[in-house]
């Protein structure tokens, strides 16, 4: 596994680099201190399995590096990291491709809680910031959200045909990790099987990566 976090702090980064290790003692954590450097490094590293996001760089916003990233690896999830635990922001940065929000107030736990959700799929908000009503972190994405984009991206290899081997080696990513994103997509579509979600994906009007 590896994921890279972006923050201008040293010191902020690397308790992030330590509370990630409770992942897995074998995780990799690279380490941005602008958004630039964070290109470059997503760039040399086309394995990464996540991001962590300061909202605040000092050379960009963390919203307009999370937009250049939206667009440049859309199938790269993206977890936002904020000095703010402020609603409107959280919506934002959720509406805007992110994969969850975590306030820097948070607890350790809290914090590898959000990583694994996100990596296996779902969206993650805290519950501080949860609206009443609202079921982001209880429910399953089909309750909630729509698929993220690289669930999309994953969703139009199964409907190729292709086998979560097949689809890491196209999408550049770890097996498990395509693993995690088709779980998610059986749990969007309320089916058991890929052959059932591709049946269903194709009644929602999705089409194989070839036809694109």
């Amino acid at each position: 596994m590896k994921i890279l976090v972006i923050d201008d702090h040293a010191l902020v980064r690397e308790g992030l680099h330590q509370v990630l290790k409770g992942l897995d003692e074998d995780v990799t954590v690279l380490q941005a201190g602008t958004g630039l450097q964070a290109f470059d490094s997503i760039a040399s590293n086309s394995d990464l399995d996540l991001v962590l996001l300061d909202y605040h760089l000092p050379d960009m916003t963390g919203m307009e590096a999370l937009n250049t990233l939206g667009k440049q690896h859309p199938e790269l999830p993206i977890v936002m990291l904020s000095g703010s635990a402020n609603t409107q922001i959280m919506r934002q940065v959720l509406q805007n491709g992110a994969s969850g929000f975590v306030p820097k107030s948070a607890l350790s736990d809290e914090l590898l809680h959000a990583v694994r959700l996100v990596l296996s799929g779902d969206v993650y908000t805290p519950k501080e910031l949860q609206i009443p009503g609202d079921t982001s972190d209880t429910q399953p994405v089909t309750d909630r959200t729509p698929l993220t984009p690289r669930q999309e991206l994953v969703l139009r290899e199964l409907l190729d045909g292709r086998s979560n081997k097949e689809i890491g080696a196209s999408l550049k990513v770890t097996e498990e990790t395509v693993k995690s994103h088709v779980a998610a997509i059986l749990r969007h579509f309320d089916v058991q099987n890929r052959t059932q979600a591709v049946v269903a994906a194709a009644r929602s009007g999705y089409r194989p990566a070839t036809a694109n």
